[in-house]
């Protein structure tokens, strides 16, 4: 039986708190918020971000870092993007050498342009760092729902070690050497997720999404490879996977945040009505600076910072893209004469 701490007590963490305990692990969950901890403790609910599914009376709720990390056997790391660093400073004391710590968050730093694993190694070089991602809402796996997820790390070891410990029945779990591609295809398709939810709420249909899908993987896919990650990657689950099932599904709070701004709201209205944390929004900045710097075309995106950052309207943002300059889908199949 595995001793697991899990950091962060949202809807993922407390769903894979969940799947860990079922499996058998005894489970420490962390939160910084202690009314957070008082409340699943109390209730053994998450009546907000996962109503109706009980919480078993042996996983823990602790707001003591010290506790969750100590003579743990892995972590799994569940904040917020946007407080990756800053948790990883926190309990960065108390990590062993060589201990696991799972990434199951998405995103890219905004200043650094960091992906989170290699944040988390920055604060804590001794960890031995892995990634969790793939088309998982947490409202599906609190639920117990089939789930098909991938464990990137560097380790083969690590990542065999992880794949027995997380997969059972309804959690299948495969295993990948391509972190960095995990990672971005992750980040970025949240991004995407937002131009799919602007164009729903401005009353689009399938054709839009069908569009925006399909050149978002493009545009991600360039990126990723010219960063270093593998296109089979954007090619499988933690890529065109993930990203389907951000831009369509009703449980995806970055679709929702979108929705809103295509609806009108700013995205700062749109944020507080979702009452979670938008990933996509934290990324895209990042995202853009990324394709500058590595000299890669990304239209959506870019287009969606210009939405997010820029006060343009998803209107005209819509009429850009529609009417950018002729080109071949594949540059790769031009006529031989």
């Amino acid at each position: 039986m595995a001793k697991v701490g899990v950091l962060g007590a949202g809807s993922w963490g407390t769903a894979l708190a969940l799947l860990l305990r079922e499996n058998g692990s005894e489970v420490t969950v962390w939160s910084i918020n202690e009314d957070e901890v008082k409340m699943l403790s109390e209730q053994r609910e998450h009546v907000q971000k996962l109503p109706g599914v009980k919480i078993p009376e042996d996983i823990r709720f602790t707001s003591d870092a010290k506790e969750t990390v100590e003579d743990k056997d892995f972590l799994v790391m569940a904040v917020p993007s946007v407080f990756t660093r800053s948790t990883s400073k926190l309990i960065a004391p108390y990590v062993k050498e060589g201990q696991i710590i799972v990434d199951v968050a998405k995103g890219i730093e905004e200043t650094s342009l960091k992906t989170l694993s290699a944040q988390i190694e920055d604060e804590i070089p001794q960890a031995d760092v892995a990634v969790l991602s793939g088309p998982s809402h947490a409202e599906e796996v609190g639920r117990g729902l089939p789930t098909i997820v991938v464990i990137g790390s560097s380790k083969k070891e690590t990542a065999i070690y992880l794949q027995k410990e997380f997969m059972n029945k309804v959690f299948r779990v495969y295993t990948s050497s391509d972190v960095l591609g995990i990672e971005l295809g992750g980040a970025l398709k949240n991004v995407i997720a937002l131009a799919a939810g602007i164009a729903d709420g401005m009353g689009y249909g399938d054709n839009t999404k069908a569009a925006l899908i399909t050149r978002g993987i493009a545009e991600i896919s360039r990126l990723g490879i010219a960063m270093g990650g593998r296109a089979e990657t954007f090619n499988g689950l933690t890529g065109i996977g993930d990203l389907i099932v951000t831009c369509a599904s009703v449980h995806s709070r970055n679709r929702k945040a979108g929705y809103l701004m295509g609806q009108g709201k700013t995205m700062q209205e749109a944020m507080d009505e979702v009452q979670m944390v938008v990933e996509g929004v934290y990324s895209t900045k990042a995202a853009v600076a990324l394709g500058k710097k590595y000299g890669v075309s990304l239209p959506i995106i870019e287009e969606v910072n210009s939405v997010l950052f820029e006060d343009k309207s998803p209107k005209q943002a819509v009429n850009d893209l529609m009417l950018r300059e002729e080109r071949p889908e594949h540059i790769a199949m031009e006529w031989e004469s």
